[in-house]
């Protein structure tokens, strides 16, 4: 891998569909779109357009980056299904990328050695995930933030950075770094470009990250009986 790649990026893990395209260690192009529904029919539409406005062709590209959630179901399945077969045709690597490390973004150093990242969830709840130096410690979990369990205390020097960092901080006593998602594409971007530059090892396949089961739920009765003529 070049010491700076080409990678397209890209996220549908909530209502939009966000991308950025970094070449030659800028961001190329970048687009964010609002979208509450439709984003597999948009996605492929975006990403060659951004491609075109860059003078870029599918093969120019050294890595795929996809946002692998927490988040919506369905919107994280198109993304990391569109990676898999992105890189798959192109024969380049594909790199998941969870929403808990673009909201702590690259720029938050690696001062804060203990750290959990809050992300909203449904109903007014969240979900966190333990990360240290930046790094994911164990699996991430679904909480109340009013009430959040004790097991996510961290010993010693806890901060929470995210979503309502500062309500659920409090419960611990811990230090609180409340920020928000933005530029969605450009930091799963830069992710990805730092995996790949400071990685020894070919990326694992990115797969979905749920945290929570499916608000669908099966049949309380059974199907019917179809009878022969």
């Amino acid at each position: 891998m070049r010491r700076n790649p080409a990678i397209l990026a890209f996220d549908t893990s909530a209502a939009h569909c966000a991308a950025a395209l970094l070449c030659d260690d800028t961001i190329r192009v970048e687009r964010h779109e609002a979208l509450a529904r439709g984003q597999a029919e948009r996605l492929m539409p975006m990403l060659e357009e951004m491609l075109a406005e860059a003078g870029k062709v599918w093969a120019d590209l050294d890595a795929i980056a996809v946002g692998i959630g927490p988040g919506n179901f369905t919107g994280i399945r198109i993304s990391v299904a569109a990676a898999r077969g992105l890189a798959l045709a192109l024969g380049i690597p594909a790199i998941g990328i969870s929403t808990f490390e673009v909201m702590r973004g690259l720029d938050a150093g690696l001062q804060d050695a203990n750290e959990v990242v809050s992300v909203a969830a449904p109903r007014g709840q969240a979900y966190v995930q333990h990360l240290r130096f930046g790094v994911p410690q164990g699996d991430p979990q679904l909480i109340e933030v009013a009430n959040p369990p004790e097991d996510i205390r961290l010993p010693v020097n806890m901060v929470v950075t995210g979503y309502m960092a500062a309500e659920i901080a409090a419960h611990f006593d811990a230090a609180a770094n409340p920020t928000e998602l933005s530029d969605i594409g450009r930091r799963i971007a830069r992710r990805a470009e730092w995996r790949l530059v400071t990685d020894n090892e070919h990326p694992a396949r990115p797969a979905p990250l749920y945290v929570r089961a499916p608000d669908a739920a099966p049949p309380k009765h059974d199907a019917p009986v179809i009878l022969d003529a």
